[in-house]
C-alpha cells in the first residue's frame, strides 16, 4: 500500500511516497523530466515521480494532474489546482480542442458545451448533439450551471473569452470544479495550436497516441517545407457587413500558415500599422486594402465568418473594386471551407492545400475551394 504526504521545509514544497519497505522523497521544484514540444510556447509539462505532472499554462495557471489511485498532495500552493484522473464529464466551451480530443478517440470524455448543433461543421459533433451524447451547456458567458453540477463535471476547458467574464470561471471553482484556460489561439506557429493535443493525451491518459497523432501531421509539414518557395503572394479576409475589411495581421498563424506553404501573406508587418491589442484580426476601409491587395497573386476568401461564396459575381457584388484585383483577373479566388477552423487536428493538410494551390497542382484540396 502506497501513502503520500506533503510537508513543507524553508519554503519547498515535498511529496513523500512511501510503502512498506521503502521511502522515498522529491520536490515539487525538482522534476524528473519535461514534455517534448516542436512548437507550442503557451503551456509547459514538467513530469514527477509517482506518475505526477504539473502543468504551467502562459497565463499562469498551473495544474497538478493527479494519477489513479494516488492521493492529492496537501497543502499545495493556492495558484496550483489539482485535476484527478480519470477525467470524465469535461464540459468544454473552447470549441477549437473538441477536434484534437476526437482525435485521440476520447469524444466521449467531453458531455458539454458551448456551440449549438447547428454552429458546428463537424458531423461527428452535429450526430453527437443530435443524439444526445454531448449536451448544449448554454453560452459561456451564461452556462447552465444545474445541469453541468448534475453531470459531476470533471473538468471546464474554456476559451480566452472566459477573461471577459470571470465571474463564471469563479462560478465554476466555487462548486470544485477545476477551471483550464485553452491559449491555443496564442501560438503563432500553426502546429503550435496543434500540439495541444499532447496537453489533453496527457490530461486524458492517452499520451502515446497523442504523440503518434502529431508526429504524423508533423510530417506533411515537413515535406512541404522541403519544397520550393512559389514566392507567390496571398491575401486572407473577409468585407463585413458594414462594407470594412477584416485581415489577418501579420504574424497571425494564418500568414505563417500561408508562408509554409510556400507563400507571401500580405499585407505585411511593414505596410500595415497593427495595433497590440490580442485578437488576431483587424479591420480596414475597403480603399486602404485596395491599395494593399489589388496586386495579390491569391485571394483566399473567409468564409466561415461570412458565409461561402458560390461564384466571383458575389465577391465583386460585395465591392464592385474588387473586380481590379488580379487575383480575380486571374481567376485565382479560394474560399475556405467552413470546417477549416474547427478541425484542428487537420492544419498541416489546411497548409498542404494552400501549397497546391501556390505551386499549381492539379490534386484536389479538401479544406479550400476554388470559385470563378
Amino acid at each position: 500500500m502506497k501513502i503520500s504526504k506533503l510537508f513543507l521545509i524553508t519554503g519547498f514544497i515535498f511529496l513523500t511516497s512511501c510503502t512498506s519497505s521503502e521511502k522515498q522523497s522529491f520536490t515539487l521544484q525538482n522534476p524528473i523530466g519535461s514534455m517534448k514540444l516542436e512548437y507550442a510556447n503557451q503551456f509547459s509539462v514538467d513530469y514527477y515521480e509517482n506518475n505526477f505532472s504539473l502543468i504551467s499554462i502562459a497565463d499562469g495557471e498551473k495544474y497538478l494532474v493527479v494519477p489513479p489511485d494516488n492521493e492529492a498532495p496537501e497543502n499545495l500552493p493556492d495558484d496550483i489546482t489539482i485535476i484527478r484522473q480519470p477525467v470524465k464529464n469535461i464540459y468544454m466551451p473552447a470549441s477549437s480542442a473538441v477536434d484534437l480530443i476526437y482525435s485521440i478517440d476520447s469524444l466521449d470524455s467531453i458531455f458539454a458545451v458551448s456551440t449549438s448543433q447547428n454552429d458546428w461543421s463537424l458531423k461527428y459533433m452535429q450526430d453527437a448533439m443530435e443524439n444526445g451524447d454531448i449536451l448544449y451547456a448554454g453560452k459561456y458567458s451564461s452556462p447552465d450551471y444545474e445541469m453541468i453540477l448534475s453531470n459531476k463535471c470533471g473538468l471546464a476547458v474554456e476559451s480566452t473569452m472566459i477573461y471577459h467574464t470571470p465571474q463564471v470561471r469563479e462560478q465554476l471553482q466555487n462548486q470544485g470544479i477545476p477551471v483550464m484556460t485553452e491559449r491555443s489561439s496564442y501560438e503563432q506557429h500553426p502546429l503550435g495550436r496543434m500540439e495541444w493535443i499532447k496537453l489533453y493525451g496527457l490530461i486524458l491518459g492517452k499520451e502515446s497516441e497523442a504523440e503518434k497523432v502529431f508526429d504524423e501531421k508533423s510530417s506533411i509539414l515537413k515535406n512541404i517545407e522541403s519544397a520550393e518557395n512559389t514566392g507567390k503572394t496571398a491575401v486572407f479576409f473577409y468585407i463585413t457587413s458594414n462594407g470594412s475589411v477584416s485581415v489577418r495581421k501579420p504574424g497571425d498563424y494564418i500568414s505563417k500558415m500561408i508562408e509554409l506553404a510556400g507563400g507571401k501573406y500580405i499585407p505585411d508587418s511593414e505596410s500595415l500599422d497593427v495595433d497590440e491589442n490580442a485578437l488576431s484580426t483587424m479591420n480596414m476601409q475597403f480603399e486602404s486594402f485596395y491599395s494593399l491587395a489589388k496586386d495579390a497573386d491569391y485571394i483566399i476568401y473567409n468564409s466561415t465568418v461570412d458565409g461561402g461564396l458560390s461564384s466571383v459575381d458575389e465577391l465583386i457584388r460585395k465591392n464592385s473594386l474588387m473586380s481590379d484585383f488580379k487575383a480575380v483577373k486571374n481567376n485565382n479566388v479560394w474560399c475556405t471551407d467552413k470546417n477549416m477552423f474547427q478541425q484542428t487536428s487537420d492544419t498541416a493538410e489546411v497548409i498542404s492545400d494552400m501549397h497546391k494551390i501556390f505551386s499549381q497542382s492539379k490534386d484536389e484540396t479538401e479544406f479550400l475551394y476554388h470559385i470563378s
